[in-house]
């Protein structure tokens, strides 16, 4: 494709998400898709993959091209207590831009009900998305996840949860069907609740790193003793096995509210099962928590370059 012309593509892709995402909370519009009659790009708006909360939806991304296409679920950040799913319209047209179907979704907030209630939801999502893939051309052997902060706490979830009875739940229609993923990106999430205050202290973050909003998401104080076997059932470490998925990992050296150090020791231990070929890490260099370094074009598309090698 002329580069001239390939440019402007993406950037009218690009130009139609965001100016999706913001349009007023008070349209309800949702487009019906011809799928799988047409090739053409699609937004579907508004999806509900399960009836228990207003806040179960998502808003669906579809290239152009007969597919069946890979597809990315993604989780947007806001310390478990807000945010929206119109907040991943950058990297929904990165990845539609890539040949992907792009999920955006909305969870319920720890204001509405605490865990295991996000990722509850998050497996609905998966789960509805590959009871319905057929319509909207995704190929239900591959998808993958992707989240930043709390987003990239339950990213990491759904890779390693996998068949995990407690963490399936019982949302939505689709509950024979399997809520496994077949990659995952975590960007700077929180792991291990207990440890955070500790970790911060070491790396001399004492100012601002603390456990309310992991406290507030769990229903009880992140920090007791007394709560650690909860606190180990919100622990993506917790659940990891030979089975799951690829990761791949960015955290900031500067991260002020989540200790790097959580994105590193998950490392670790994912690299202990799975080998040094299925995860990557990144520590970048004076980065803080999120912001311009995370989303660059070079950075995202090192996030497209691993799913590309997985899901393609």
């Amino acid at each position: 494709m002329n580069k001239k012309v390939k440019f402007m593509t993406v950037a009218m892709l690009a130009f139609s998400l965001l100016s999706f995402t913001s349009c007023s909370k008070d349209d309800d519009t949702t487009v019906t898709p011809t799928i799988p009659g047409t090739t053409e790009a699609q937004t579907v708006k508004d999806v509900a993959y399960a009836t228990t909360s207003s806040a179960q939806k998502m808003d669906i991304y579809v290239p152009s091209g007969a597919g069946p296409f890979p597809a990315v679920v993604l989780i947007h950040g806001g310390a478990f207590k807000a945010g929206d799913k119109a907040m991943e319209a950058t990297n929904a047209a990165k990845l539609v831009a890539n040949g992907y179907v792009a999920i955006s979704i909305n969870y319920r907030l720890s204001g509405e009900a605490v865990f295991p209630a996000a990722i509850h939801d998050c497996k609905a999502a998966v789960r509805f998305i590959r009871a319905n893939a057929s319509t909207y051309r995704i190929n239900p052997n591959k998808i993958g996840t992707w989240g930043a902060s709390a987003g990239g706490h339950l990213s990491a979830m759904l890779g390693t949860s996998g068949g995990d009875s407690y963490l399936e739940g019982s949302q939505g229609a689709n509950l024979t069907t399997s809520s496994t993923v077949q990659a995952s990106i975590d960007w700077f999430g929180p792991i291990n609740f207990s440890t955070m205050v500790a970790e911060g202290l070491a790396l001399g973050f004492a100012s601002t790193y603390n456990v309310n909003n992991e406290t507030q998401y769990l229903g009880v104080d992140a920090n007791a003793p007394a709560n650690i076997a909860i606190v180990n059932k919100s622990n993506p470490t917790t659940y990891i096995d030979a089975n799951d998925p690829p990761f791949w990992i960015q955290v900031g050296s500067a991260d002020p509210l989540i200790p790097y150090t959580q994105s590193f020791n998950f490392y670790n231990s994912l690299k202990t099962v799975l080998g040094d070929s299925k995860v990557g890490y990144e520590l970048i260099g004076g980065a803080g928590h999120g912001g311009a370094q995370f989303s660059t074009d070079a950075n995202l598309t090192k996030a497209i370059t691993f799913l590309d090698s997985k899901l393609k």
